[in-house]
């Protein structure tokens, strides 16, 4: 902390984080003065270019400040913890004056309605109960927040500003938000989104350290999405792939028994009460998962002719371990059926006793695969493990935590947060046949989930209780789209390893890409799963300072905002300003801007333009003077974008932009 002084604070629900480049302290001075409505020096601390130094000022949020009212430091930083920036965009200043205007006062009125929420259904009436013992009045959130909440949670991306205002301007009715809901989870990007997440939980990966190769990575991937835009049942989902056997490259399910690091019995056992049951193996008793183990343990692996292609298959003679039935020129792959737990498969002849995960005791016949065993009593209505997964998985994919808390951590020391939510839920959905979309519905459509995200409690107990919409930074493949779509622009996504099936064409969304191996540095910086595990917290939506610095100092960006077509589309002089500003928060924050912000966006939109009218080119003059009035035309079109191009990028750096809420 040597070398920096704290300057002031700000009281702002929306700042976050803000970084000043090497700019005209004149400017500076004139964007504070407006923020703060008095003059401000700024001192550079004999900022020299030419060794490529920079001034920089900082406020760091963390997220449970952000949560409440907010209370941010900006501090000068000295010569040696900068960095040159390549664009004299004032980035600070500009974010500061537009955020600022939405004041204590005013988010209640763009971010909640005012009415108190009625119960909707038995979702509303078990939460709102327990908010009603803690003394908390639950808030509705308004159609601004909730068009964009639900295109994120439901297809990973933005409304579009046609999309956002043919919603916000229909006539209130009942049904405005479930006929919304409806729409979105029948449209092609509902796939691609949630084909996404399940891409992390089943660990689909080509590349180490799950090495399921590219071709099988497709065929996995083609298989998942296809189920989720098909709905198909969860139990048949499931079941599928317990019991999958062929080629890894034709038969995509096949590959549940490739992607994972540990494929002994015990290791698959493990995988599969992780992703299956929500639990983590290694706390259990060790019988327990060595029972488990047994409906494993007759899994082959086995080479075929073709490059890479491997086929999955019940083996309860142990023949992949055959050297001798490998292919021409391939090595054996290791099978599942090695140890103990193979020896008394293979030996014994008759039926092998074993016990569900539950305590049942059961006689496995060797006349059939012990995997659809256990699948059969996996996925029973009565199973206590499988429709709580499920049901608690979505639950916290859809507002933010489960109701047991972490969604992969089951355990009986580990209770629901509202056990009769949790049962009622768990209930409904294998009553309706483990119809997933209809789990989405209930869940969307219910006044739990349509809950502001401002926090009217101190209670500690409040989140686990859902008494408001939890804060969550988008997920990296979310936020490059939409950043790509706000500018027209595309990113180039690679494999470190190039092979068939890695080349992905141009403009191509990161949310579709099937390959966990296939990404880019943003991808990489901004905590994209490294679907190692299928644990959910390999997925790191923590804002760290090197993601604040690329959103709001790299070239990778800036030249998005300056070269990407839709801006320059949003932005064009055929508009008129007000038309601009509309247009850029439609786009960016999904929402009208309030008068108040209008009036600061046009301010500073608007300062670029000449306030004399420029000279025009008559006929007489000289060739000189025609260049010069050319050149300042120029100049002037040039600082009317760059200063629109700082509103947007303000708005991007906004947590209003890079949380969902």
């Amino acid at each position: 902390m040597n070398g920096r002084r704290q300057i002031d604070r700000l009281s702002n629900p929306w700042l976050h984080t803000c970084i000043l480049s090497p700019i005209k302290k004149t400017k500076v001075g004139r964007m504070m003065q407006l923020l703060y409505h008095r003059p401000i020096c700024i001192n550079s601390h004999g900022c020299n270019k030419n060794r490529n130094s920079a001034f920089f000022m900082s406020a760091f949020l963390s997220e449970q400040e952000y949560t409440d009212p907010v209370s941010c430091r900006l501090v000068f930083f000295t010569e040696g913890e900068t960095k040159m920036m390549k664009h004299g965009v004032v980035v600070f200043a500009t974010l500061c004056t537009v955020l600022s205007t939405v004041t204590a006062k005013e988010p209640s009125a763009v971010l909640e309605l005012s009415s108190s929420p009625e119960p909707a259904g038995r979702i509303d009436q078990l939460v709102f109960k327990r908010l009603e013992k803690m003394k908390i009045q639950p808030v509705l959130c308004s159609d601004e927040v909730f068009i964009r909440r639900v295109y994120l949670d439901v297809i990973g991306k933005l409304p579009t500003a046609k999309e956002a205002l043919r919603f916000l301007d229909k006539p209130e009715s009942p049904t405005k938000r479930s006929e919304l809901i409806d729409e979105l989870l029948e449209r092609d990007e509902f796939a691609d989104y949630w084909a996404m997440k399940w891409g992390d939980v089943l660990r689909i990966k080509a590349e180490f350290p799950i090495n399921l190769w590219p071709n099988a990575a497709q065929a996995y991937h083609h298989w998942v999405r296809k189920s989720i835009a098909d709905n198909k049942p969860y139990d048949r989902f499931v079941r599928e792939m317990l019991t999958a056997s062929g080629s890894n490259f034709r038969i995509g399910p096949v590959n549940y028994y490739r992607a994972m690091q540990n494929k002994t019995p015990k290791g698959i056992a493990a995988t599969t009460a992780l992703t299956f049951m929500g639990a983590r193996a290694e706390s259990w008793p060790t019988n327990q998962l060595d029972n488990m183990a047994l409906f494993f343990s007759q899994v082959g692996y086995k080479p075929t002719s073709e490059w890479k292609e491997e086929s999955v298959f019940w083996d309860p003679l142990g023949t992949a371990a055959d050297k001798a039935n490998s292919a021409p020129g391939k090595d054996v792959i290791t099978t599942s059926t090695t140890g103990a737990v193979a020896q008394v498969s293979a030996t014994s002849g008759g039926p092998v006793a074993t016990a569900f995960p539950d305590g049942k005791n059961i006689l496995l016949s060797p006349d059939r695969d012990p995997r659809e065993v256990f699948a059969d009593w996996l996925i029973a209505p009565e199973n206590p493990w499988f429709s709580r997964c499920i049901v608690n998985r979505v639950w916290a994919w859809l507002l933010g935590r489960g109701i047991i808390h972490e969604p992969d951590d089951i355990r009986k020391d580990n209770p629901p947060s509202n056990p009769e939510l949790l049962a009622w839920l768990e209930k409904e959905f294998s009553g309706h046949q483990y119809d997933l979309k209809y789990l989405y519905r209930l869940i969307l459509n219910s006044k739990t989930y349509q809950l502001s995200s401002v926090s009217s409690s101190g209670n500690p107990d409040a989140a686990a209780q859902f008494a408001s919409y939890p804060l969550r930074r988008l997920e990296a493949e979310v936020l490059i789209d939409a950043i790509n779509d706000i500018t027209g622009s595309f990113d180039l996504y690679t494999s470190a390893i190039p092979e068939p099936f890695t080349y992905i064409p141009k403009g191509q969304s990161a949310v579709s890409i099937a390959d966990g191996s296939i990404t880019s540095p943003f991808l990489a910086l901004f905590g994209r799963s490294a679907r190692a595990t299928g644990m959910l917290d390999e997925r790191d939506n923590n804002t760290t300072p090197p993601q604040r610095l690329h959103m709001l100092n790299s070239g990778h960006i800036q030249k998005k905002l300056e070269n990407g077509p839709k801006i320059k589309e949003l932005t064009s002089e055929k508009l008129s300003p007000d038309k601009i500003v509309e247009n850029l928060y439609l786009t960016i924050l999904s929402r009208r801007p309030t008068e108040e912000e209008k009036k600061t966006v046009l301010a500073y939109g608007n300062s670029g333009t000449p306030k004399k009218p420029l000279p025009v080119i008559k006929s007489g003059i000289t060739e000189k003077q025609k260049q010069a009035i050319q050149q300042q035309r120029k100049t002037a079109d040039q600082e009317r974008q760059n200063n629109w191009i700082d509103i947007v990028w303000a708005l991007i750096n906004s947590p209003e932009f890079l949380y969902r809420h």
